[in-house]
Order: C-alpha cells, then sequence, then structure tokens
C-alpha cells in the first residue's frame, strides 16, 4: 500500500498581523505628536498691556459716473485729467487709497472703463465696483 504523506497545500493556520500591528502604532504615534498638550499646567498671572485705540476705518472714495456721463469724485463733477491730478494728490497723501467707481446702468460701458483706465494711472490698487442686488 502506498503511503499518504501530507497534501503538499497546507491550510492557512495563522494569520500575520505584524503589518496591522505597524499601522495600528503609526497611528498612534500620529495621534500622540498631533495631540495638544495642556496649556494651563501652571498657575500664572500675565502681564497686561495697554490698550491701543483701534485705527480709524479707511476712508473710501467714491467715483460716480451717471447716466449723462459726468464724473464726480465724491459730489465734486470733474473730467478725467482732473481726476487723475486729484487720485494722484490723495494717493501723496494715503498710499493706500481705497476707491469705489459707482457706474449709472445705462451709461455706456466705455465710460467706466476710462475712469478705470484713470485708476489704473494714478496707480490706485484698491478698486471695488458698486452694484445692487438682483431681485
Amino acid at each position: 500500500m502506498k503511503k499518504y504523506s501530507g497534501s503538499k497545500h497546507h491550510t492557512l493556520t495563522e494569520l500575520n498581523i505584524t503589518p496591522l500591528l505597524d499601522l495600528a502604532f503609526v497611528l498612534l504615534v500620529i495621534f500622540i505628536i498631533t495631540t495638544a498638550p495642556a496649556v494651563n499646567d501652571m498657575n500664572l498671572t500675565l502681564p497686561s498691556a495697554t490698550s491701543r485705540p483701534k485705527d480709524a476705518a479707511a476712508k473710501v472714495n467714491y467715483i460716480t459716473v451717471d447716466n449723462a456721463g459726468k464724473i464726480y469724485l465724491n459730489t465734486v463733477e470733474m473730467n478725467e485729467s482732473e481726476l487723475l491730478r486729484t487720485l494722484v494728490e490723495f494717493r501723496k497723501v494715503d498710499p493706500d487709497l481705497n476707491v469705489v467707481v459707482r457706474g449709472d446702468s445705462r451709461i455706456q460701458y466705455q465710460k467706466v472703463i476710462g475712469v478705470l483706465d484713470v485708476l489704473v494711472s494714478a496707480n490706485v490698487g484698491k478698486v471695488g465696483l458698486a452694484t445692487e442686488a438682483a431681485n
């Protein structure tokens, strides 16, 4: 009779959990490192600083182009060359000049583009375009 030897295919009797443990330890280390330590572990009396008044809000200048195509800077009517000179003077006083352009919806778009060109020539960096919310 033929002797039967054990099968050449061994059944999986053990599960290798080493990679799983490595992953668990890496996650544990990450959680330990990223958890913020308690800051209030000592009783301290912190010094106080003098209160400084807040800076005044920056003044916003409004350039308005009405439905007739007239240009106003803060309610003063002027043409584009006067606007350029005035904005350059304003920039000398306040290098962080804020300007909001308000154009009537019925004017030609080219009028507003002309005002924006003046603002670029005067090197005004903070420019906003005023709109109204749609109904």
